[in-house]
This record gives structure tokens, C-alpha cells and sequence, in this order.
């Protein structure tokens, strides 16, 4: 089998670096993604397409979704593809955290908060947005509302109930404590006329507003049989629909209902390896693992999100000195990469969740770094996601620690190759790939760079060499 094959090739691959000296090795093995088989899941327009987090509330000093338009053309500019907005509706007042409460109290699926805005501004902003030849994909939240939700009084027999009928916020399936999310109400899809209620909301979406999709917030949490109900009647009404999983469920993907979902064990990895508690040989482990599970579609590759923001740290606090490094992992390997609101400002803010708190936008001093990942992910279908790019190959190298991660992806004649140096000490290898030899352009650099038979290479702490051919 194709996996068995792929396993054996990422495990003695790996084994090569484990004694401090790799042997040489003339030809890169791809790492093959096993079984990997088209999906409807996955719209053609996504092949080479990013995505982009945005946070409303605290994006401007206004937090309005006019103010927000008016940063439409930078983002264009700096290459962006996909906009998901984090949710957009009224917020549940009964039992709110904080003063403003969070943007997953949903207080009415079909509304607009009014501190953002109203419904005919969101419905222009996304009209523009497909103007500029972006998409727009809404935040869901089904797993639950806020209290005061008109269904809490209306249809009580929509939520989980306790032993006395008091409905409940959500409990930990594994636990069976309460998550903490004492300000939402869990759903009960043992209800089949919630389901089409839930349908129907998000239907309104698609057909009355025209966004292209959904992230789907704690998806894993909904039943499966849930997602097979509903997304071919999503689907039906935008056969281009992008949808965004919350989870890493196989499921979601293999079963052809999400086009992608989150790579969460390769983020809790790059900010292992920047604390210097992992080895960069366990990225190969985990490329392993997840194809040995996942058969279609591609993973969300992220520095950083909402959640990671305001609660376990900024990209500084977690990654340091190796944040480029990772952004460069996590922009090339396969998969669609992630952009949250203020990381190309570099920002350095743990943005609270409950209150107003605008984003400092620094001179937006990370824009051309992540512009640049941005232009090669479009230019080269090397680096396109899932089966649109080529698979990961990696690079042996001699004379060179385990702290030196090599790759590249091909795709026909263009090819993209990646060295990057995952530790606080410089390296000395030696690159003995023969058919890696030829001339290749220097992408930060815009210089052009010869590749030799044993050519020895340098790289400084937490750098990298990005080149393309």
C-alpha cells in the first residue's frame, strides 16, 4: 500500500538524522500522500489559496465592518485569498463574560451585532470582496447559543437538558464536567427539528448574503451524521462551498463533508521545537501519523488564531527568534496557511477576548516577509494544497545534526525547495543531492543561487533558505 510505503520512508529518513550524521543519499524519496483521492469538498478556486482570520471587534478603534473595508485593498496586496470572519451576529447579553462578551454567544443566527454594523454593510462588504476576486467564509458556531437565544424560550427541547430539564452549557463528552463555557447553551441534535432549523440558518447565508462557506467552531463536537445531513444541501446551494472544520476528525475530511481542518498537533509541534522541547525529526513522525488517517483534503497551517492569541501566548511569546523559521515551515509545506488579524504587524498583544481592545498596527512591519510566502504559494503549483501541489520530498544531508530540516515539493517542472536550520546554533552541512544541482532563485533574496554536488552550506540560528526553480 501507498501508506505502508510512506511510513517506511518518513521512519528511515528519520533514522538517518538520529545519530548526529546523516549518510549521503543521492535521491530524495517523496514522502507520498497515501490514498490521497479527490474530494467535492474541495473547491478548484481553493488549489493554491490562503486564508485570513478577521477580528472585527478589534481590528479598528471603530470595530465596524465599514471601517474594516477600508483595509480590503492591503490585504489584496499582500496576497490574500480567503477571509473568514469570526462571528458577525448579535451577542447573547444573559450571562455575557465581560462587557461585551464573546463573539460564540450567538444571540440570533440571521442578524448582524449592531457595533458592527448592519446586515446591508455585511452584505456589501462581501459583494466587494468578490469583486476583488476574494472569498468570504463565515465563522458557525453549532454546537450552541447564547442564553438569550429566542430559542431558549421558543423551542427549549432544541438544548441538552439535565435530570430536572434545566438546559446546560456544554459538558466534556470525557469528563462529563462542564467545559467552563458558562455563557452558551449546548445544542441537542438528538433533535431532528433542531437539525433543520440549523440547516436553515445556514442556508440563509449562502443564498440571502452569498458567502462562500463556513469554519465550522468546535465541529468535532456535533455529530458526525449531523454533517452528512447537512452539507450536501449546503453544497447544492454553492457547489463551490469551502468548509472549515474546527477539529482533527479524519471524518470530517474523508467523508468529503470539509475541505480542510486544523493542524493542530503540527502547531502544538513548531512551538515545541522552538522551546527546544522536541526534536525537528518529529515533524517527519507527524506528517506520518496523519497520513496514515487522512485520505482527503488538507490541513490549516497556523503561527497563531484567536484562541492561541488571547490565551496561550503571541507568536513572540511562544515561537521567539523562531517564528519566521516556522512561519516558512508552515507557508510551504502542504496545506493551506492561516494569517490571523495583526500578524503581518508582528504583533506582540495578547488581544483580549471580552473587551475592546484595537489592534496596534505597528507600520505593518511583517507584510512583505508574509507577502512574499504569499506571492510563491500563488506563482508555483509546487506549493499548491492537497492533491493541487506536489508531495514532500526530503533532502539528505551529511555532516549535519538533526536540527537541519530539508525538503522540497515538485510539481512538473517547477520545484521549491526549503532548508531550514530548527535550532538556537549555527549548522554546517553538507547538501549531496545530485539531482539537486542547478541554478534556483533566492526568494527573500531575489538572487540567484547555484546548487552543487557536495556543496557546503551554512545556516545561522532559526534561519532558512527559500529557493525556487
Amino acid at each position: 500500500m501507498r501508506s505502508l510505503f510512506f511510513l517506511l520512508t518518513v521512519l528511515s529518513l528519520s533514522a538517518c538524522g538520529s545519530g548526529g550524521e546523516a549518510e549521503a543519499d543521492n535521491s530524495s524519496e517523496p514522502m507520498e500522500q497515501p490514498d490521497l483521492l479527490p474530494s467535492a469538498a474541495t473547491p478548484e478556486w481553493a488549489a493554491r489559496a490562503n486564508i485570513y482570520e478577521v477580528n472585527v471587534r478589534q481590528y479598528t478603534p471603530s470595530g465596524t465592518l465599514e471601517a474594516f473595508a477600508k483595509h480590503l485593498p492591503r490585504l489584496k496586496e499582500m496576497g490574500v485569498d480567503i477571509l473568514w470572519f469570526m462571528p458577525v451576529y448579535p451577542i447573547s447579553e444573559a450571562r455575557r463574560k465581560g462587557s461585551l462578551g464573546s463573539y460564540y454567544a450567538v444571540a440570533d443566527y440571521t442578524a448582524v451585532n449592531p457595533a458592527f454594523g448592519t446586515m446591508e454593510e455585511f452584505k456589501a462588504l462581501v459583494k466587494t470582496i468578490h469583486d476583488m476576486d476574494m472569498r468570504a467564509v463565515l465563522d458557525w458556531v453549532p454546537n450552541h447559543t447564547g442564553w438569550d437565544h429566542p430559542w431558549i424560550t421558543e423551542h427549549p427541547e432544541y438544548y441538552t437538558q439535565d435530570s430536572m430539564g434545566n438546559v446546560i452549557d456544554p459538558v466534556d463528552p470525557k469528563t462529563g464536567e462542564s467545559w467552563g463555557w458558562t455563557d452558551v447553551a449546548d445544542l441537542n441534535y438528538d433533535n431532528a427539528a433542531l437539525r433543520e432549523a440549523m440547516i436553515g440558518e445556514m442556508l440563509f447565508w449562502l443564498e440571502e448574503v452569498g458567502v462562500d462557506g463556513f469554519r465550522c467552531d468546535v465541529a468535532g463536537e456535533v455529530p458526525d451524521d449531523f454533517w452528512a445531513q447537512a452539507v450536501p444541501r449546503l453544497r447544492a446551494a454553492n457547489p463551490g462551498l469551502f468548509m472549515l472544520a474546527e477539529s482533527d476528525h479524519p471524518p470530517h475530511r474523508n467523508e468529503e463533508w470539509f475541505a480542510m481542518n486544523y493542524g493542530w498537533e503540527f502547531h502544538h509541534l513548531m512551538n515545541a521545537i522552538a522551546k527546544g522541547e522536541r526534536s525537528p525529526l518529529a515533524i517527519d513522525t507527524v506528517l506520518a501519523k496523519k497520513a496514515e488517517v487522512y485520505n482527503r483534503g488538507y490541513f490549516m497551517n497556523f503561527l497563531t488564531n484567536h484562541d492561541e492569541n488571547s490565551w496561550q501566548g503571541t507568536i513572540e511569546e511562544r515561537m521567539g527568534p523562531a517564528a519566521d523559521a516556522m512561519a516558512v515551515l508552515a507557508f510551504t509545506i502542504d496545506g493551506m496557511p492561516l494569517m490571523y488579524s495583526g500578524q503581518e504587524a508582528g504583533l506582540n498583544h495578547r488581544l483580549k477576548f471580552f473587551e475592546k481592545d484595537t489592534i496596534p498596527w505597528n507600520g505593518f512591519k511583517k507584510t512583505r516577509f508574509y507577502k512574499t510566502l504569499l506571492d510563491l504559494k500563488h506563482s508555483n503549483p509546487a506549493l499548491g494544497n492537497g492533491l493541487a501541489g506536489g508531495v514532500l520530498e526530503r533532502i539528505t544531508v551529511e555532516n549535519a545534526t538533526e536540527e537541519i530540516y530539508a525538503y522540497r515539493r515538485v510539481k512538473g517542472a517547477h520545484q521549491v525547495v526549503v532548508l531550514l536550520n530548527l535550532s538556537e546554533e549555527p549548522q554546517t552541512f553538507t547538501l549531496s543531492q545530485k539531482d539537486l544541482a542547478g541554478e534556483y532563485t533566492n526568494v527573500f533574496a531575489n538572487s540567484t543561487v547555484k546548487l552543487t554536488p557536495e556543496m557546503s552550506m551554512n545556516l545561522n540560528p532559526w534561519s532558512y533558505l527559500l529557493l525556487e526553480q
